[in-house]
């Protein structure tokens, strides 16, 4: 258990609250199959995986290599609004027992989300979800085009959060939280890895936040 006391938790989206990959890969497939721009092989659930943390244009960087900068920003783009279309009708996997541990985890804090996705995303994810009921406030890449630890540094003076804690699943995850001034806890579950050290608590499945809060 964490000995210090929090006014509010920040969560990262993919790998901490829902896993989206083949909803993602089955909207872009689409896209890139009916597209005029680029030729390629359909993406990958391991391709994807590899993307996590990263922003939008640089995911379009390791998928697309060979194309133009202004060709592969603008598919991406195509593909990231067709994406939020397909997950606010079709989600995500939610991981076990995340709406009632939100709801017991409101009790005592204030919750928010701080994504590296385009805008919109994380709209698409609390509509397919129901779960915009219990998050006050959101930020994301796609709106501030800053990285995650300005994004994070955003939100918490909007907020006027005191201690807030940031809780994600990868190695960047962990600087930006370092970046911002903020604790970090690792959710192992997700899609990376974090050294021991770079956090002050693990959880392996969403519903220890409880005891470890």
């Amino acid at each position: 258990m964490i000995d210090k006391e929090y006014d509010s938790l920040i969560f990262d989206l993919d790998g901490t609250l829902w896993d989206a990959t083949e909803g993602i890969r089955q909207s872009w497939n689409y896209i890139l199959e009916h597209n005029d721009k680029v030729k390629r092989d359909p993406i990958s659930v391991e391709e994807l995986g590899s993307c996590m943390g990263l922003v939008m244009y640089d995911i379009a960087a390791k998928l697309f290599p060979a194309v133009e900068k202004k060709v592969r920003d603008s598919l991406m783009d195509e593909l990231c609004l067709y994406e939020n279309q397909y997950l606010s009708q079709n989600g995500g996997d939610l991981y076990p027992d995340l709406e009632s541990s939100l709801k017991t985890l409101r009790q005592k804090y204030r919750l928010f989300i701080v994504s590296n996705c385009q805008d919109g995303y994380i709209e698409a994810f609390l509509e397919s979800s129901g779960l915009g009921y219990l998050f006050e406030d959101t930020e994301c890449w796609g709106r501030t085009r800053l990285s995650k630890d300005k994004s994070n540094k955003i939100l918490i003076e909007r907020n006027d959060l005191k201690n807030p804690v940031y809780i994600g699943d990868t190695a960047s995850d962990a600087k930006a939280a370092h970046d911002a001034g903020v604790d970090f806890i690792y959710a192992s579950y997700g899609f990376g890895n974090v050294e021991e050290g770079q956090y002050v608590e693990k959880v392996e499945k969403f519903k220890e936040l409880i005891d470890k809060l």
